[in-house]
């Protein structure tokens, strides 16, 4: 994944570099969380089944699927810079045209849109980022700086949606507009060319990798069941409480903070307890969360059912997430690496784009919330089965969380 930059004052733009990269990284992760709060509003302004509306959560996702793979071969053939700035640009544009749009097709589209241009800037992020500061302190510092600002990425899109859906849905969908061209602009500047990437191995020779296989399966399902469940507990917030989306966002947070607090020192933590028993206890906190919701899916306040289960699926990504990024690298070569990393992120998005439909499918039915929530419980299920059939592993402190 190396790369050697063509211009001599990699120094002194790496600090303004990071800063719009990390800028970017944040505006990804608050795309996937600030359609969430503003889904029931969206639905009833535009007479909308949970089916419907949910594909604008599954929209971005099946975009941040699809552009991955393909997206080191755009990158190759038309340069790391020039597919980044594309991307902001087009990033802008999509925002404008769902916020502007009664259509729902326009508005799933620019979600869909929006989804891949986030699967060509989050990685093209990392390349940056390694091919300007040099191997040790200072890079780990980069790389830890550009994931902090992805993990509170998710949080402050709640926060943003709690404040912006009362004004109007619509703002959840512009405000990403003047923030992408803003740093278009300054990445202009400070972005530089890069050169050729390194050779990458085909995909399909990396699917032998087992460690690969099981981290993405792991990881396919806690994204996938949490994002089930964000849905299903929205909705049920919604309609039982009727709060409005400020109380939903704050509601919410439980799900996302543990993380966001715990991004600079996740590494170090799945460093002590092992790769496997990290993920394993990541999994089995999440599979937990979602039985306590299984058995009592209608009763119960939201501090004594739903609020455990928010926190539980919290932990989960803090005791996994780190370690699953660690499992699905270890052991690979940096050529192989750079084609594990998209491999692995696709599996990720696949949770999402699978569960999500299925999820607002069962509960479109109108037979209550449990066909959804044992749907939630058999993926969480599966993913802890293999996140406890893995190897043993021995030691991460080799390692490096991609």
């Amino acid at each position: 994944m190396a790369e050697t930059l063509t211009t001599p004052s990699r120094t002194d733009r790496g600090g303004r570099m990071l800063f719009v990269l990390s800028g970017n990284m944040v505006l990804d992760a608050i795309e996937v969380s600030v359609v969430l709060v503003a889904l029931p509003s969206i639905a009833a302004d535009l007479r909308l089944s949970i089916w419907t509306v949910q594909w604008l959560m599954s929209g971005f996702a099946l975009g941040f699927a699809a552009v991955l793979l393909v997206g080191p071969r755009l990158t190759a053939r038309w340069g790391l810079r020039r597919c980044y700035l594309i991307a902001l640009l087009v990033f802008a544009l999509a925002s404008v045209a769902g916020g502007l749009s009664d259509t729902l097709w326009l508005l799933i589209a620019s979600r869909v849109v929006k989804g891949g241009c986030a699967a060509l800037t989050a990685p093209a992020g990392l390349i940056l980022i390694g091919a300007t500061f040099p191997e040790g302190p200072r890079l780990r510092r980069a790389v830890s700086v550009y994931s902090l600002f992805g993990a509170c990425g998710f949080t402050l899109g709640l926060l943003l949606s709690g404040v912006l859906t009362p004004l109007s849905w619509r703002w959840t969908f512009l405000f990403p507009a003047p923030v992408a061209l803003v740093l278009l602009v300054w990445g202009l500047r400070v972005i530089p060319s890069a050169g050729a990437q390194s050779a990458r191995r085909p995909v399909s020779a990396l699917l032998g990798h087992r460690a690969l296989l099981r981290s993405a399966f792991v990881a396919a399902s806690l994204n996938g069941t949490y994002a089930g469940l964000l849905l299903l507990i929205t909705f049920r917030v919604t309609h039982q409480f009727g709060w409005q989306p400020w109380q939903l966002a704050l509601a919410l947070l439980p799900a996302c903070v543990p993380l966001a607090v715990s991004a600079a020192f996740a590494g170090r933590l799945s460093v002590r307890l092992g790769t496997r028993g990290s993920i394993a206890a990541g999994a089995a906190a999440a599979f937990a969360g979602q039985l306590l919701l299984l058995l009592r899916p209608t009763t119960g306040s939201y501090t004594t059912v739903l609020l455990p289960t928010l926190l539980l699926v919290g932990a989960a990504f803090v005791l996994a997430f780190a370690a699953l990024n660690l499992q699905a690298t270890q052991g690979l070569s940096p050529q192989d690496r750079s084609s594990a990393v998209p491999l692995y992120q696709t599996g990720v998005q696949l949770g999402g784009v699978v569960l999500l439909p299925l999820v607002a499918a069962l509960l479109t039915q109108g037979e209550g919330p449990r066909p959804a929530l044992l749907a939630i419980a058999l993926a969480g299920a599966a993913g802890l089965i293999v996140a406890l059939t893995g190897p043993r592993s021995t030691s991460t402190s080799g390692s490096q969380p991609t």
